[in-house]
């Protein structure tokens, strides 16, 4: 069966790894990828002009699946791409978003915290631009994916650690935000509009890709969904930031929000929702709980910034 990339705005969507994950160590077992084949990716724009050399242990070839519904993951990513989710000219805001989904650096959730979200976006006016990043190298066979498990978080003298992002996806990342802004003009965006939002591991992604600081690479404002709230740098300049999290968000629900105290004091804007439930994982889907409402809040919280605002 060959699977499309598409939207489903009010369907169920496959939480990210790490859920899937902390699921499964209920179940008997650990869960399996069911593999899938590769969709149709002709509207993907490869991140770089030239192909990018392996990693070590590194495999030639991107294995696509998915969990227990019909939600595609990749795993296996050696090539990124961007792929783009434009609003009718008519409807353009000016701002774009770029779209890191999660899981763990070790798959991307691509439907329900990837296409889905860029599509939100763009039917809101807002371009949006999914970044399938570079993650860790794993075994291509899914039974044996699924036997490796999923890494649980450090905890050093009783205190959580922030866990390391991946450098090759910062790398995508960073390379992601000087793609849109040299292509601005030609999408109907302002370049100093351009924003990032991430998921989970992608939320990590896209707080270092602000943290780097690389020239031409900053972005205006980020969103970091579900991803953890402890201490962290903080860049020189702070964009806008906003954040949302769940109490009972197994992975960083209960870490302190050392990062956003950080971010203020550094004189940053946040604005931040921690929602009595919704998990980790809950990305554009009715998890029952007020944590679905994020997207929307997003979104008024970018036209009170003056991000939507008509600057041409």
């Amino acid at each position: 069966m060959k699977h499309t990339l598409r939207l489903v705005a009010s369907g169920c969507a496959l939480a990210s790894a790490s859920l899937v994950m902390q699921s499964a160590m209920a179940q008997s077992g650990p869960p399996v990828m069911a593999e899938a084949e590769a969709p149709d990716q002709r509207n993907a724009i490869p991140l770089y002009t030239e192909a990018l050399p392996p990693m070590q242990g590194q495999h030639a070839q991107e294995n696509w699946g998915t969990f227990d519904r019909d939600y595609l993951v990749v795993r296996n990513v050696t090539q990124p791409t961007i792929t783009p989710f434009l609003p009718h000219p008519s409807q353009a805001t000016g701002a774009a978003v770029i779209v890191a989904p999660g899981g763990g650096f070790r798959l991307l959730a691509i439907d329900a915290e990837g296409e889905m979200v860029a599509r939100w976006l763009a039917a809101h006016g807002v371009a949006a631009f999914l970044l399938k990043y570079r993650v860790m190298p794993t075994p291509v066979d899914p039974q044996e994916f699924a036997r490796q498990g999923e890494p649980r978080p450090q905890v050093r003298d009783g205190v959580p650690v922030r866990p390391p992002a991946f450098q090759p996806a910062i790398d995508d990342g960073v390379a992601a935000v000087r793609w849109v802004r040299s292509r601005a003009e030609g999408m109907h965006v302002d370049p100093h509009r351009v924003g990032m939002i991430g998921f989970s591991a992608g939320a990590m992604t896209t707080l270092s890709v602000a943290q780097a600081q690389a020239e031409g690479a900053e972005p205006d404002f980020i969103g970091l969904i579900y991803g953890p709230m402890m201490q962290a740098e903080v860049p020189h300049k702070p964009p806008p930031l906003f954040a949302a999290l769940a109490t009972d968000d197994p992975l960083f629900g209960n870490n302190g929000t050392g990062l956003l105290d950080a971010w203020r004091a550094a004189g940053g804007k946040i604005e931040f929702h921690l929602y009595q439930a919704g998990g980790h994982g809950f990305g554009i889907r009715p998890v029952g709980t007020t944590a679905t409402l994020w997207p929307g809040q997003f979104l008024a919280w970018l036209e009170s910034n003056g991000l939507l605002e008509d600057r041409d």
